[in-house]
């Protein structure tokens, strides 16, 4: 898990930078809330993400000084693909949505135009942040939504 997710990121990094040196370039990597809380089931992905988000703040203070910045989005769950293997992935969606301040999911969409929001110059002062792109559902207890 930790390959995949957090080492990675620092692999891929250290690859691009001879490209990317002075280029006010760009680097993006996708989280989880499970990063933050522990989620059922979720396990040592959690910890993999934790590192993840970890290293988008170590890399942005690294390279941020040669001109690269580091973001990480941290997406709600999104109806796709890998998703449709999730056991009770539509039960999952619906008692999220009835969980967020939005009371709805996210698309696939609205995590593309985050993601490309902080590659633009849009987001050109903005680095080493982990953006939530979830509805508002990081931001509330279960309490919060009486």
């Amino acid at each position: 898990a930790h390959d995949i997710s957090a080492y990675s990121l620092v692999a891929l990094s250290k690859a691009a930078f001879p490209m990317m040196e002075g280029t006010q370039g760009a680097i993006l990597t996708l989280s989880y809330y499970g990063a933050e809380k522990a989620v059922p089931n979720y396990n040592v992905m959690g910890i993999a993400k934790a590192s993840l988000e970890a290293s988008v703040r170590y890399l942005a203070a690294s390279l941020g000084p040669r001109g690269i910045r580091v973001n990480a989005v941290s997406a709600g769950p999104i109806r796709t693909l890998a998703a449709a293997g999730i056991k009770d992935f539509r039960k999952m969606q619906a008692a999220y949505a009835e969980s967020t301040p939005l009371r709805r999911n996210i698309t696939p969409e609205e995590v593309g135009n985050t993601a490309a929001f902080l590659c633009s110059d849009l987001g050109s002062g903005i680095t080493g942040e982990v953006v939530h792109v979830d509805a508002g559902y990081h931001a509330v207890s279960m309490s919060d939504l009486g």
